[in-house]
């Protein structure tokens, strides 16, 4: 079977030995051929009159990544995305009628189809090692597992947990998912085959209970309880989804149907769901999203460019210790924090430190673990330990004169080839670099807060940026675990500039009267994960004025901000951080702060429908995005989509504002623009949009590229508000942050 996938052997005790290894790929997924592999590899293990068999990767850091989601995205027809489950669902039926044990050996990644196929076997091993997880993560791309997860899984751990991983897409770790009943052993690396082994010489296992606690399994174990699980499942669905995306809802229904039917009903239940969801506008959307960061990790790529291997960050801010995080963490490098004051460098380093013992209580990470990577991060409120290191990130106010005085100071305590990065999220780095001896050394580097959740980065060179320090700091930015889009030098940059419109229009409608919470209402029903004012109250009132006046001077009146910002900021009401703005904060909620409507001369007096109000705000953000791509600012619809989706939230179901566009129409978009401009002529569509709308062009001319790999997450969202007695020594100006 040599040019199969499966690749078989036996040993003296007719102990099969089957290495999993798709050829010329770096990571094994399930393809078209699969079945037919599957049915000659079983055939052959028939004709050596097999006693047990072990499926092993043969690849070095994962088992079964997942399914082909290039397959998935070339289906056509319902019909054929249902004959793809059902086909998976008689494949591992066979597995299970063998009349040998079977062992799933695994390695790295079991992810999604890869795990249904592991589920399959009569019994799992997996490795202690770090990279071993496993999952079913089909959620994130809209879909539910259709190669019997939902059945099998619920089987083996319960419904709650079943749900609870399914619908998170949550991967687990080995001991975890020993614990849960999902793997029966887990062992170093050096003895995988050899316990495999021993498992496949026992004889088939019986069925087995999950291990459920009393509660769960007086919940479990009769319809009313389970009925009150299913009921709770949906309703927190709902709330946290607002209907948008119908996967969640389809794996209640076939975890359910796992209880309550028959096997043949609830495996056709699941199949049945599986079909839908992949001709979903919905889940279209999300693989279009995987598509794109897939191919995006294969641009800016110079293997030959120098590593960055020891860093630095100018300000202990929050902003500045989720960067030192990100850079001890993930990249794991030696990282030194310089601030104005020790007690900014204690801020910093204990930002890290309280989320490594949150990781520690849950016992993801060893004692030993948590101080290697804590010793990785040092402090100090000079230069010193500043001569060897190859990346410095400011992470200060937004002051050009404060930003070049760090150039100079880093040119000259640094080496020739340091790259000094600004987290600026407005100033040119052209400005910043201005007066520099080495202006091919900058750049701009504008993470997202809180640093450690929000996956993107922008990347921001200037005319004089060299080609190898973009690639070392792109290269530099995924060591760190980010999404990095490069975009052109100008104010505001990508994100923060189809931004500023948007919140402008929030803020201009509650002056004309619409109230706070129906305002913000109407953008979380559109599907963004907060409300325009809410957003501006966790970045700061103060931070967003400051970002304003940069976007006004370098492109234009339309970006002037509400003259009651300033009010706002007078009465120090600065949002979350001061516990008042246009809410009112306590540490467990907040709610619309009625006095400001008084402060700012508004009576609220509703005319607009919530359908009417989300229009506005994302008119202007479309509007916006789409003179940025003129603008060269992004290289590509597809950056831009990713962009808003990483950066603001931009509704991910919708697959981004190009993507949105596309699906709309330029003729309906540039319509409402139109309409809208009657009355304000910021609405006016630019003349790109015009001129699309006349000749019935779209920004995605052609299909994205497609790939094999398994699915990854979307984007995971955060909201952190600093606390208002631990304001930042030096910190840098930033652009919203949300909560998905």
């Amino acid at each position: 079977m040599t040019d199969s996938v499966f690749n078989l052997t036996v040993d003296e005790n007719k102990i099969a030995v089957v290495t999993i290894d798709v050829p010329g790929e770096k990571m094994n997924t399930l393809r078209d051929s699969f079945a037919d592999d599957l049915k000659a590899l079983l055939e052959e293990a028939k004709q050596e009159s097999v006693k047990g068999m072990v499926f092993i990767s043969g690849k070095s850091d994962n088992f079964i990544a997942g399914a082909d989601v290039k397959m998935l995205d070339s289906v056509q027809k319902r019909e054929d995305a249902l004959a793809i489950s059902e086909l998976c669902h008689q494949a591992f039926f066979d597995m299970t009628k063998l009349p040998y044990t079977t062992v799933s050996a695994i390695h790295g990644a079991a992810l999604g189809g890869g795990l249904e196929f592991a589920l399959a076997c009569d019994y799992r091993v997996g490795t202690d090692s770090d990279i071993t997880k496993v999952g079913l993560p089909e959620v994130q791309l809209g879909l539910l597992p259709g190669g019997g997860g939902t059945q099998r899984l619920t089987k083996i751990v319960g419904i709650q947990k079943a749900l609870e991983w399914m619908l998170t897409g949550k991967q687990i770790r080995p001991k975890q998912a020993k614990k849960a009943g999902v793997l029966d052993d887990v062992v170093p690396q050096s003895v995988l085959l050899k316990v495999a082994k021993e498992f496949a010489a026992k004889k088939k296992p019986a069925d087995k209970e999950p291990k459920l606690d009393k509660v769960s399994k007086l919940l479990e174990s009769n319809p009313f309880g389970r009925n009150f699980i299913f009921k709770k499942a949906k309703e927190n669905v709902l709330k946290k989804t607002g209907g948008h995306y119908p996967a969640p809802l389809a794996i209640i229904k076939a975890v359910r149907a796992s209880v309550e039917l028959d096997k043949l009903k609830a495996y056709k239940t699941e199949a049945e769901s599986f079909a839908t969801l992949v001709m979903s506008d919905e889940s279209k959307a999300l693989r279009s999203i995987f598509f794109a960061t897939t191919e995006m990790k294969k641009e800016w790529l110079h293997d030959d460019a120098p590593a960055i291997s020891k860093t630095a960050v100018l300000g202990g801010g929050l902003m500045g210790a989720g960067i030192a995080h990100v850079s001890a963490v993930k990249a794991k490098v030696p990282v030194r924090i310089k601030d104005v004051a020790e007690q900014g460098i204690s801020n910093a380093m204990n930002y890290t430190y309280k989320i490594l013992d949150k990781r520690l209580k849950r016992r993801i990470m060893s004692k030993a673990d948590m101080q290697l990577t804590m010793n990785r991060i040092t402090g100090t409120t000079d230069y010193s330990g500043f001569k060897h290191i190859d990346l410095v990130v400011e992470a200060v106010f937004e002051d050009l004169a404060l930003k070049q005085g760090m150039v100079a100071d880093i040119e000259q305590q640094c080496q020739s080839n340091t790259i000094f990065a600004s987290n600026t999220s407005s100033l040119p780095i052209s400005q910043i670099a201005a007066q520099a001896q080495r202006p091919e050394n900058v750049i701009g580097l504008h993470y997202f807060s809180p640093v450690e959740k929000m996956p993107l980065v922008e990347i921001i060179p200037h005319e004089g940026t060299s080609q190898e320090t973009i690639a070392r700091v792109v290269n530099f930015a995924r060591k760190q675990g980010k999404t990095p889009i490069v975009v052109k030098d100008m104010a505001g940059f990508y994100v923060n500039r189809i931004l500023a419109p948007y919140v402008n229009e929030a803020a201009n409608l509650m002056l004309a009267g619409e109230p706070i919470e129906k305002i913000d209402a109407a953008l979380v029903e559109f599907g963004f994960p907060v409300g325009p004012l809410a957003l501006l109250d966790e970045v700061g009132i103060d931070i967003g004025s400051k970002i304003a006046p940069i976007l006004e001077k370098e492109l234009g009146e339309r970006f002037k901000a509400p003259d009651a910002f300033s009010r706002m900021i007078d009465s120090k009401r600065l949002g979350r951080k001061t516990g008042r703005g246009f809410y009112e904060y306590d540490k467990k909620s907040k709610k619309v702060d009625e006095s400001v409507y008084e402060l700012l001369g508004v009576t609220p007096a509703p005319r607009l429908n919530k359908s009417e109000i989300a229009k506005r705000c994302v008119s202007q953000m479309l509007n916006e995005a789409v003179r940025c791509l003129d603008d060269g600012i992004i290289a590509s619809p597809r950056d831009g989509d990713i962009g808003a989706i990483f950066g603001i939230g931009f509704p991910p179901f919708l697959g981004g504002p190009f993507s949105y566009m596309d699906k709309l129409g330029a003729s309906k978009v540039s319509s409402e623009m139109s309409t809208l401009a009657n009355s304000n002529a910021n609405f006016a569509p630019c003349d790109t949009l015009v001129s699309m709308a006349e000749s019935g062009a779209k920004f995605y001319q052609t299909q994205p590229v497609t790939t094999e790999l398994s699915p990854a997450p979307v984007a995971e969202q955060a909201i952190e508000a600093e606390p208002a007695d631990k304001q930042p020594q030096e910190e840098s100006v930033d652009s919203p942050k949300q909560d998905s």
